[in-house]
């Protein structure tokens, strides 16, 4: 599994999903090769790196798609883990702002 739109969705996944959806494709790429590739490379390459929405626009969208199908579990819970990611990368930037004096 390689090429450009590959590199670029494992890149975003990794940003996005961290350890947790790592492990949901190391855990399906043996059985499943192709469909995991199409993960990496549309919703990841492809549909996340679009202009026009924010990376937490996004997240907050695919979270409350899941949420409402109401049988994505799985899913849902590796996509609250990347929205919590943005949480506590938003905290750190806060935690710096709040130290120089600037406002949030």
């Amino acid at each position: 599994m390689s090429g450009d739109r590959f590199e670029k969705g494992w890149e975003m996944l990794k940003a996005i999903d961290g350890e947790a959806g790592e492990r949901v494709i190391e855990f399906l790429k043996d059985i499943a090769p192709d469909p995991v590739r199409y993960t990496i490379e549309y919703p990841f390459g492809d549909v996340y790196r679009r202009p026009g929405l924010d990376l937490k626009s996004r997240e907050i969208a695919t979270v409350a798609a899941l949420t409402a199908l109401g049988y994505a579990t799985p899913q849902l819970k590796v996509h609250v883990n990347g929205a919590l990611n943005g949480m506590f990368a938003a905290k750190e930037v806060f935690a710096d702002r709040d130290a120089k004096g600037l406002d949030r």
